[in-house]
């Protein structure tokens, strides 16, 4: 049977840098001040999902929020790159979700705690397949949206970071070695919101590619 390029991603990446607040717009609807340097969290490549999967809800909860972002895939071992070099180190994009259970991050904020639980569990990075770095010849002027159900939720152009994708590559990689299919998600724009089980995400980057996943309550596995 032949790879996927999801199973091929799966295989080589080693970790999932995300970006918060990297929009502001989406900070200032959160209640968060704008970041003076980038806001970065770490998921597990145990949560990603293959385009057209199935988000799962953890029990108690009844809702996740979606936030969708543009993911920057490594093309190699980066390590203190400059950003007049960064670009070289891209070797391709993905569109992502990065799902949150919102509650849980409330908390976990209000104590002063890691977002692990409300950022990293099974299924809360939906992803696309990768789109080569040549078919996206400006990575700074896409159009991202989302949809529940058909109704936009979320419309905005990754012209509207903060921090762009050289410095995020630079700033990353001074503090963390960067290898060949780790992925950087860029932040998400203004429009998160909840989504509950039997409902259907489909986001995109316009004239790119689209993907879709289905919510549903998890149910928990007997080992």
């Amino acid at each position: 049977m032949a790879t996927t390029a999801y199973q091929k991603l799966l295989q080589s990446s080693t970790k999932i840098i995300a970006v918060g607040r990297n929009y502001a717009a989406h900070a200032k609807e959160l209640g968060n001040a704008v970041p003076k340097e980038p806001v970065l969290f770490l998921k597990p490549t145990s949560s990603y999902l293959e385009n057209g999967g199935t988000i799962e809800i953890p029990h108690p909860l009844e809702s996740l929020d979606h936030e969708v972002e543009l993911a920057v895939v490594i093309a190699k071992k980066a390590r203190d790159v400059s950003q007049a070099t960064a670009m070289d180190y891209v070797g391709g994009y993905a569109l992502a979700l990065d799902m949150t259970a919102r509650e849980i991050q409330a908390s976990a904020k209000s104590a002063g705690l890691p977002w692990t639980v409300a950022k990293g569990q099974d299924t809360f990075t939906p992803i696309s397949d990768v789109l080569p770095r040549s078919s996206v010849p400006d990575p700074d002027n896409l159009e991202l949206w989302l949809k529940v159900d058909g109704e936009l939720r979320q419309k905005g152009s990754t012209k509207d970071m903060i921090f762009k994708i050289p410095f995020l590559i630079s700033h990353i990689s001074s503090i963390m070695t960067l290898f060949e299919g780790d992925i950087i998600l860029t932040g998400t724009p203004q429009g998160v919101g909840p989504v509950t089980a039997g409902q259907r995400i489909t986001a995109g980057m316009t004239n790119l590619l689209d993907i879709h996943f289905d919510v549903e309550k998890r149910q928990k596995q007997r080992s």
